[in-house]
């Protein structure tokens, strides 16, 4: 998925509301804007990849600001609201008989917990719409693909669960429950180090992901999405051994949509911004389950 022209800005907006996160010194605020700019410089083109470029900017302001966490706050409030509202999600999903019902509710229930995500321009999300937007899930599905999700999901015995965001990943669990009870073999992925918010192994271990998944382990990169060329071998050794992917977020929808995928993969996010909605031919802050098929 390339870039497009707004994407300027936004590389730039959420630089600098990472920055501030980051730091209160305003020298280095200053150096950090002024080496985003540079990055815009050399690396904005028609052929880039905003993903790649988001990567590229939190590692400059964690580098120029010295804090390897400026998220580390809204994550840990993320998983104590996300847990606070499991609860209400589960017994929506378990509250239908069959299983592909209850596969449906745990998709819709995971892709609601993809609203948390901050910094991202003209998105907003209150931590107490969580319950109404779960409930209202069905309304906001604009692209439905979770019949063929489904039908791949039965059918596979390797499945590997690529996370997005802390908070989010709470409500992670119950779509992965919904895939072990198929008799598949599920290993969630998170990112080895702190990037934006997106979940690390200690966000997993908050939210009890490792008593319900088959195994967790971390891609080995602090990448925004899958960048197959920084993931550490252990994880590649999974993926290439998987025969079915859930990916969650716009990060993962950027970056597998430039690859050639060899197996199934379910994309399950919410359009948070115009260019990744336009992609998918939806509109703004929508859910969306797309199969994207070798």
């Amino acid at each position: 998925m390339k870039v497009k022209a707004e994407c300027a800005a936004c590389v730039l907006q959420r630089g600098y509301l990472e920055t501030e996160k980051a730091t209160d010194d305003m020298s280095l605020q200053f150096k950090t804007m002024s080496a985003l700019i540079n990055l815009l410089i050399t690396e904005f083109k028609p052929t880039a990849v905003a993903a790649y470029l988001g990567t590229q900017r939190d590692r400059i302001v964690k580098e120029v600001t010295g804090n390897p966490d400026p998220y580390a706050k809204p994550k840990q409030i993320s998983n104590q609201r996300a847990m606070e509202i499991l609860p209400l999600a589960k017994n929506i999903v378990l509250n239908n008989s069959s299983a592909e019902s209850r596969f449906r509710k745990a998709c819709l229930c995971s892709i609601v917990g993809n609203i948390m995500e901050f910094d991202i321009p003209n998105h907003t999300f209150k931590f107490e719409d969580l319950e109404k937007l779960i409930r209202g899930a069905e309304e906001d599905l604009v692209i439905d693909e979770i019949p063929e999700i489904f039908n791949q999901a039965k059918k596979a015995k390797r499945i590997i669960y690529l996370t997005d965001n802390a908070g989010e990943i709470a409500l992670d669990t119950l779509l992965v429950q919904e895939l072990k009870k198929f008799g598949a073999n599920v290993t969630v992925a998170v990112k080895s180090k702190p990037v934006l918010n997106d979940a690390t192994m200690e966000d997993a271990k908050y939210v009890g992901m490792h008593n319900v998944a088959d195994k967790v382990v971390t891609t080995g990169s602090d990448s925004v999405g899958l960048v197959l060329e920084e993931c550490s071998r252990e994880f590649l050794k999974l993926y290439n051994s998987a025969d079915f992917v859930v990916a969650k977020g716009m990060g993962h929808a950027e970056t597998l949509t430039e690859l050639n995928l060899k197996i199934p993969h379910a994309l399950l996010l919410r359009t948070k911004c115009r260019p990744v909605a336009n992609y998918f031919g939806v509109s703004k802050n929508k859910n969306v389950a797309k199969l994207m098929m070798p």
